[in-house]
């Protein structure tokens, strides 16, 4: 009998379930979720799809072969008490690709037009004209350039912006300046819109702050310079991020991600007119898409072919 896929997802309808199973060829699905007295542990069960999965989870899994994640992102898998040594596969597919970059170009234009001062205007019946300049005279500087950073490029150059991006080996793009590491100061100096597009690391907690913030270019014309991260919470600062936005070193924010989910009621950046915020939802994952995926994946696996996205555990992503 083919192995179950044991799932630990919190499903907020049964019709997403049922979705999903359809999707997965009919592959017998186990919900650790769904409320069934489940034993203490699950032998021969060789594939697990999570997302933010129970930290013990794992020693409950004596038999696992492949862990799938719901997204692209796989620091969730590693804040686990224990991680079996099995290939980590992330989910990568044009549904996900596409819902970010639409969100990221979403928020370089509401700061360009500045519509979060025209949704003022229109509350105090104001008629006033905004400054409006071209795409073409602001940069976008988006800081993570794998296949997420890359669609986002690619539709904000077709939007007419100046885009220029940033990753730590400044490996090429075509038609986009790549800074590496040691550019970062260069890349910063460029930019008048920062995306956040990274994977958590050791290296990348916290690195959206004051320090950086501070070095990106001020527009003449719009409020800037403008922070957008649809990538982790845990890469921003969101103390600083505050504070900027209250001296103005920030003149904007677009926050779809946060340290803390969901963002606590008492957080200042409820309260500032020139944040965006959105609950995590810039690319959802399509379940019919991910459910597919992880069936390609296991296919792959079990006539002895490569999986793709592995996620280098050195790098952690």
């Amino acid at each position: 009998m083919p192995s179950p896929l044991l799932i630990d997802i919190q499903f907020e309808s049964t019709r997403k379930f049922d979705r999903l199973q359809a999707a997965l060829g009919g592959r017998n699905v186990v919900d650790i979720n769904d409320g069934s007295a489940h034993p203490e542990t699950f032998p021969g069960v060789r594939y697990a799809l999570v997302w933010k999965p129970d930290g013990k989870l794992f020693n409950r899994l004596p038999d696992l072969e492949v862990l799938f994640s719901v997204g692209a992102g796989v620091d969730h898998i590693f804040q686990a008490d224990f991680l079996p040594d099995v290939p980590i596969v992330r989910f990568v597919d044009h549904t996900l690709t596409t819902r970010m970059s639409e969100w990221v170009c979403l928020q370089c234009l509401m700061h360009l037009r500045q519509q979060r001062a025209y949704d003022r205007q229109q509350r105090e019946r104001l008629w006033q004209e905004l400054p409006q300049p071209q795409a073409s005279e602001v940069t976008v500087g988006i800081m993570g350039m794998g296949q997420l950073g890359q669609d986002s490029a690619r539709k904000l150059k077709a939007l007419g912006f100046d885009v220029v991006g940033w990753s730590r080996s400044g490996g090429p793009v075509e038609g986009i300046d790549v800074y590496d590491a040691a550019g970062l100061d260069a890349f910063l100096a460029l930019t008048h819109v920062l995306v956040g597009l990274l994977p958590l690391t050791r290296e990348t907690r916290g690195i959206f702050n004051r320090g950086i913030f501070s070095r990106l270019q001020r527009h003449e014309e719009i409020a800037s310079p403008v922070f957008i991260n649809g990538g982790r919470g845990g890469s921003q600062v969101e103390a600083d991020i505050a504070a900027c936005l209250e001296d103005g070193t920030l003149g904007g924010v677009s926050l779809d991600v946060f340290e803390e989910e969901p963002l606590s009621a008492e957080s200042p950046l409820w309260g500032f007119e020139q944040a965006i915020l959105t609950p995590h939802a810039a690319a959802v994952s399509d379940i019919e898409a991910l459910g597919r995926y992880v069936s390609n994946q296991i296919t792959r696996f079990e006539a002895g072919q490569e999986l793709e996205n592995v996620v280098d555990r050195s790098l952690g992503y």
